[in-house]
């Protein structure tokens, strides 16, 4: 009985570590990405004069902001997009990748 015993214990104390390496990590990654201010992607890019950009949509009902593909919190003006790397759009951008958020 010892060993079942022993072997519980260790299968508990395993899965703890698992689980506080990957919600340390998860917090590290998040204050990272608050810490670190994205650029904003310019107009004359190549990639996003390739997919059309702007910074000011010539759709009313399409624009960064209702876009599927915009990440980061909402209500900030500059977002990530999943499109531009590294980039922030401006949320009343667009490009020819808008996507509509799912209903």
């Amino acid at each position: 009985m010892k060993t079942s015993t022993d072997r519980r214990r260790f299968l508990r104390l395993t899965m703890a570590g698992i689980i506080g390496i990957t919600l340390g990590d998860q917090i590290l990654q998040k204050k990272a990405l608050a810490s670190t201010e994205l650029a904003h992607l310019e107009e004359d890019d190549p990639q996003a004069a390739a997919l059309k950009y702007t910074h000011k949509s010539p759709h009313a009902d399409q624009h960064c902001s209702n876009c599927m593909l915009l990440q980061g919190n909402e209500g900030d003006e500059w977002r990530p997009c999943a499109i531009f790397p590294g980039k922030a759009v401006n949320a009343k951008g667009w490009c020819s990748a808008w996507t509509a958020k799912p209903a």
